[in-house]
């Protein structure tokens, strides 16, 4: 396993998770990711990709959801955890994520190559 790989595996579990309102996708735009994390999600056609870009949507984001939401991305599982990425639908852990762990998964996000998934 390489840095990149223990380290977004060592986030994953510092991130908290909630209960979503069922249906909604709300978090599910266009993200970039990096390429350890995009290497763990299914490869999509260009044609896919192009669909989902023109209706804002993540090309992972199927009819009754997010259909990668165990391999999503960190970016992913920050939205709705921390005061500055709210959930619109007012849904939160008990526990927000330690502003220290969102801060190191932006310094992660900032300092690897991002592709857009």
């Amino acid at each position: 396993m390489n840095d990149n790989q223990e380290i977004i595996l060592r986030l994953r579990e510092r991130i908290p998770t909630f209960e979503c309102v069922p249906g909604c996708h709300d978090c599910c735009g266009p993200v970039t990711t990096s390429s350890e994390e995009m290497s763990r999600l299914p490869v999509k056609t260009d044609a896919e990709h192009e669909v989902a870009l023109d209706n804002y949507n993540c090309v992972h984001l199927g009819p009754n959801g997010c259909e990668v939401y165990e391999e999503r991305p960190l970016i992913c599982r920050l939205f709705g955890t921390t005061q500055t990425m709210p959930c619109p639908n007012g849904r939160r852990p008990e526990d927000m994520v330690d502003p220290e762990i969102e801060s190191l998964v932006h310094h992660y996000i900032a300092n690897t190559r991002q592709v857009l998934v």
